[in-house]
């Protein structure tokens, strides 16, 4: 039996952990504490796991085989987590944290089959075990299911497909998910049969609410299924009376929750149609017949006269920047025009790129100044004022059809409001449209001046333009 000195040291570490976990969430609020707050809730979690295996239950001989095996799960996952986070890279970022997010759903919906096993063994139902474990697997299955797609989508190996009435299939899909939970709960059924028949439905379910939704909404999607995963944990805490687990968990689910809201705010989508799968898609059509009127094109050296003797440049950073891995590059640029005397900031759009964050991170990574990230809403408020914009890869987050163009898919989302500034300039390689499919109406505006090419390559001529001035 596991002493009474055991199990109080086990609580006083799962306390310890949770606080790490509490600590370290704060800390990623700051971009300049981000890591060090990751770092100590890794240590938090480090500490709940080793106290789980020493003093959960006393170690016989007899389990010696059970914990040899749990650590060589710890040193596989280790090395393999350990080679996956040093070998992505920032593009790859968004599906890397959707292939992990998986995992961990995953991992739920086996705790629930597992618990629920030991309870058909056992021959006696607790009402309150069984509703976490129907909601654990429920949630579990869902978000594995679904951010394996996601990553599929975002790796370019599974294209956007929407079934014929799919949104009438993917409610009456959740509707048999609520009906058979709610039935197994009610009569405490024990089949096998019921149980992974719900799993199967969970399963399709988490790929049919993805599959239609286009890369553009990703990021709302990357979100909720973090949500997903962080309730799917929680539950998993309730079922083990684990304080650490059910602390992370909780936190990873509310604050999921809240991120999952404000990208929908700041793509004016609705939660309820993010559920069922109804947005996003290939959206090729809706008011894009066509554009009339002709792009005009800039020199590198027009461009780097602007950028030298304006009094403000604003960079819009999008995915484009992460492909050409040109963060350190922009970073140079703008440390060449502050010793130039010009005021260069960035103008952080909450859905520019492929996951919540995104060019956050990677401008962090280049050692980008936080003060010098804008949020939309502030930076929007600096364009008047702003003589030069630079779109660097951006291409939905700057369309003014959602402003001005009501047939458009993504009309009535929050934009940078580019136009606003004196001269835009956006980098692009091609004209091709953006990762919503629709064609951006600001290539065409009489503001606004094209530079073609790799961003990185354009970025350091620019640099050396701006050097001979």
């Amino acid at each position: 039996m596991t002493s009474i000195l055991g199990l109080s040291l086990l609580e006083l570490c799962y306390i310890i952990a949770s606080v790490t976990f509490i600590f370290g969430l704060k800390m990623l609020s700051s971009p300049d504490k981000a890591r060090k707050g990751n770092l100590i809730a890794a240590y938090g979690m480090g500490i709940a796991i080793i106290a789980t295996i020493l003093f959960k239950e006393e170690l016989t001989p007899e389990k010696w085989p059970n914990y040899a095996l749990i650590l060589a799960g710890l040193v596989v996952g280790t090395v393999i987590g350990t080679r996956m986070a040093l070998k992505v890279k920032m593009t790859a970022m968004p599906q890397m944290v959707s292939f992990f997010n998986g995992m961990g759903g995953a991992c739920a919906a086996v705790i629930s089959l597992v618990e629920f096993d030991h309870l058909m063994h056992a021959g006696q139902v607790e009402l309150g075990m069984m509703i976490v474990i129907i909601l654990g697997l429920i949630i579990g299955s869902v978000s594995f299911s679904g951010s394996i797609i996601a990553y599929g989508k975002l790796e370019g190996k599974i294209a956007d497909r929407a079934l014929p009435a799919g949104q009438v299939i993917n409610i009456v899909l959740l509707l048999a998910i609520l009906g058979l939970g709610a039935f197994i709960v009610w009569s405490g059924s024990t089949s096998p049969i019921y149980i992974y028949a719900l799993l199967a439905i969970s399963l399709l379910y988490g790929v049919l609410f993805v599959m239609p939704i286009g890369g553009a909404d990703m990021p709302v999607v990357i979100s909720l299924l973090n949500s997903f995963t962080g309730m799917a944990a929680a539950f998993g805490g309730f079922l083990y009376d684990n304080q650490a687990m059910l602390t992370g968990g909780i936190l990873v689910g509310s604050a999921g929750t809240i991120l999952t809201v404000l990208m929908c705010t700041a793509m004016n989508r609705s939660l309820t149609n993010v559920i069922i799968g109804s947005f996003g898609g290939n959206s090729a059509a809706g008011g894009e017949s066509g554009e009339e009127g002709s792009i005009k094109e800039i020199t590198v050296t027009d461009a780097a006269i602007l950028l030298a003797y304006a009094n403000k440049v604003m960079v819009v950073p999008g995915y484009g920047l992460a492909v050409a891995q040109a963060q350190h590059t922009i970073h140079n640029l703008e440390k060449l025009l502050d010793d130039k005397g010009v005021e260069m900031n960035y103008a952080i759009h909450p859905v520019a790129g492929r996951m919540p964050g995104h060019m956050n991170v990677l401008l962090a990574e280049a050692d980008v100044p936080y003060p010098k990230l804008l949020e939309m809403e502030d930076a929007n408020e600096a364009m008047a004022s702003t003589d030069v914009v630079l779109v660097i890869g951006a291409n939905d987050v700057v369309n003014p059809a959602a402003e001005n163009d009501p047939s458009s898919p993504i009309y009535g989302m929050p934009i940078v409001k580019v136009l606003e500034a004196k001269n835009v300039i956006v980098m692009k390689r091609s004209m091709g449209k953006g990762y919503a499919g629709i064609e951006n109406k600001l290539f065409y505006h009489d503001k606004n001046r094209m530079l073609f090419g790799d961003a990185k390559d354009s970025i350091e001529k620019l640099i050396s333009e701006v050097k001979n001035l």
